[in-house]
């Protein structure tokens, strides 16, 4: 089993609350990506909205909307589902955020990054 890389203790991740940030190699480049809890379960995607490729939160490590119901892209209003990264209000154009493999284990957030390499 792939142990993959730790992005955070399980206990740094609220639901609903504040999210971690943290860097991952997409397609040979570095990108900004984060990780929020939802539902008790965490899941994670890369910091970018669906309409433009600008990071989603509006101070460090805020992605959820007011109501913490949803994602909402600072710059735009767009709104996401915390859950899958789907589009659910916006001029995101049906485009949601590209999500990455997560997992919690041993009280630790870990990036399946195996997962990762054929991206």
């Amino acid at each position: 089993m792939n142990e993959g890389r730790v992005i955070c203790a399980s206990c740094d991740l609220q639901e609903g609350g504040k999210g971690v940030r943290f860097m991952v190699e997409w397609h040979g480049r570095p990108a900004a990506a984060f990780v929020i809890r939802h539902q008790g379960t965490p899941h994670a995607f890369l910091n970018r909205c669906g309409h433009v490729p600008v990071e989603l939160d509006w101070q460090e490590g805020e992605f959820f909307n007011a109501d913490g119901v949803y994602l909402i892209c600072a710059t735009h209003g767009a709104l996401y589902s915390p859950k899958d990264g789907h589009c659910v209000s916006g001029r995101c154009g049906g485009r949601g955020l590209t999500r990455l493999p997560v997992e919690e284990r041993d009280n630790r957030i870990c990036l399946t990054e195996h997962h990762l390499a054929n991206t």
